[in-house]
């Protein structure tokens, strides 16, 4: 089979390069971190960011894997620096993603599935229009209690200070894509792989150039068929 080349010697590729956005949010406790860091496990060329933050890290966490634990006054620099492409303050705590990281990812060709809340998913979503924006839910108010109260790390004070932002948040869901309702995990994990494929199907996707090659129209008008 004949590799068709572009003017630089490059095999031609039936998708464009540029990689893709996975923004999934959900209230804290449905369990978004932990599908979006196993999905990794299961799709090819596709990697987890890692985001900044200003809380304490809970005592599985490592920095630089997790996430980027830095100080308040360092964390400010960065947004006077305008490092972030998105921040937020979640819980009392900041967040934010980096610029840079994100888009020297994505531009070589390599997609990320990125999990913050839905103040920084609205953010992301003015700049990145072809951005896939999924949302998590507990099958009910009460199993996201049990699964707040089960998690180590977090006192009975930011329990409940949790419980109450995620009844404000729910209210965003509208702003997403898609939603899944992670009672089985292992189901959520292959609804989310679903997506994920999908979405680097999708028509607007198609390098053009690949498929008139192929298909439509030869180099010096011949067609592949004749």
């Amino acid at each position: 089979m004949e590799i068709q080349r572009d003017k630089e010697g490059g095999e031609i590729s039936p998708w464009i390069k540029d990689g893709l956005l996975f923004v999934v949010s959900a209230p804290s406790g449905a369990g978004k971190t932990t599908l979006c860091k196993e999905i990794v496990n299961y799709i090819p060329d596709i990697q987890h960011s890692i985001s900044y933050t200003t809380r304490s890290s809970r005592p599985s966490e490592v920095d630089g894997r997790d996430y980027h634990f830095v100080s308040v006054d360092t964390f400010k620099k960065m947004i006077a620096d305008e490092t972030f492409i998105e921040w937020a303050i979640v819980h009392g705590n900041y967040y934010g993603t980096s610029k840079k990281d994100l888009t020297e990812l994505l531009n070589n060709g390599i997609d990320l599935i990125l999990d913050i809340d839905s103040q920084g998913a609205k953010q992301i979503k003015k700049t990145f229009k072809n951005g896939v924006f999924c949302y998590i839910l507990p099958p009910s108010f009460a199993d996201l209690r049990n699964r707040l109260m089960v998690r180590k790390g977090d006192s009975p004070d930011e329990i409940n200070k949790r419980l109450k932002m995620a009844g404000k948040e729910v209210k965003d869901y509208r702003i997403y894509e898609y939603l899944i309702i992670n009672e089985d995990f292992d189901r959520a994990l292959a609804e989310l792989k679903s997506i994920i494929v999908s979405a680097r199907i999708r028509m607007e996707r198609i390098n053009s150039a690949w498929v008139e090659n192929n298909f439509i129209e030869k180099r010096g008008g011949e067609v592949p068929w004749k």
